[in-house]
């Protein structure tokens, strides 16, 4: 992974984290969610159509994409509406890369040296040593279901867009036609499982939305063009430093709790990220 890789990783992920808590901000998560989904996805669409239409093989990488992106989102939404933002995160995230790190290493050709694996499985044990407190601080534990189960589809997606990516051979295309199906997908979904409710919002929750949605477009698409760029695997647990940012912005913003707990966990995802360059 070239040092220009590198930083535009850690750039996605500080955008990452951000639009996390943007849709944390928010009175309803579910609706923040929709708004964001629904604004990426006409941006996504908009773009799409002026850029070359994709060809027949693209589009099974295109739906599985879009799938997996909008379960990512609902079980998020429920995730965030149980939980901190220091909580859930750690968790919906640290599964992910290890889950790559495994499926990656039988599926895909990337090479992948010994000092990379041990960073991926030190920065994975410091985002799972993150979320630990959940189930002693009596939070309410129905947060990490539904966070485990973000972090599955994270793990998919994250394999799914990289492959996906490299057969367009254009990753600004692929993200942007991901984005618009993700929509067609979510958005319907959401409205069945809580109403058309959810898409009455105020100025301000379009605001939020807006933000997030543009926050999340640019952290994805860097993060795929990387994927283009250097090993998956590697690409997926660097996004996972996003952990650092959303700790950071839950202690200084939102005003929670920075115990000695999270601060090792941040010094094994630091020493983590670190390895994965050597």
């Amino acid at each position: 992974m070239s040092l220009f890789v590198f930083f535009a990783v850690l750039g996605a992920a500080l955008l990452h984290a951000s639009w996390n808590a943007l849709i944390k901000l928010g009175a309803s998560k579910m609706t923040g969610m929709v708004i964001m989904t629904a604004v990426q996805g006409g941006a996504g669409l908009l773009i799409a159509l002026g850029r070359p239409f994709p060809e027949g093989a693209v589009w099974l990488w295109l739906l599985a994409s879009g799938a997996l992106h909008a379960a990512y989102k609902l079980f998020l939404a429920y995730a965030y509406e149980h939980g901190d933002l220091s909580r859930v995160y750690p968790i919906a995230r640290g599964v992910a890369p290890l889950i790559v790190l495994v499926v990656g290493a039988v599926l895909l050709a990337d090479v992948i040296s010994v000092a990379a694996y041990v960073g991926v499985m030190v920065l994975g044990l410091g985002i799972l040593l993150m979320a630990n407190g959940a189930l002693g601080s009596g939070e309410n534990r129905r947060l990490i279901p539904f966070a485990l189960f973000s972090a599955m589809a994270t793990a998919g997606y994250s394999l799914v867009d990289g492959m996906g990516a490299r057969v367009a051979g254009d990753a600004a295309t692929f993200v942007a036609w991901l984005f618009a199906i993700d929509a067609a997908l979510m958005l319907p979904t959401a409205a069945a499982l809580r109403g058309t409710a959810i898409f009455r919002a105020s100025l301000r929750s379009w605001g939020l939305g807006a933000l997030a949605a543009a926050g999340s477009y640019g952290a994805y698409a860097i993060a795929v063009w990387a994927m283009t760029q250097a090993p998956i695997a590697l690409v997926a647990a660097l996004r996972e430093t996003s952990i650092l940012f959303a700790v950071a912005i839950g202690v200084f913003f939102f005003g929670e709790r920075l115990d000695r707990a999270k601060m090792i966990a941040a010094t094994l995802i630091v020493g983590g990220m670190i390895l994965t360059r050597l």
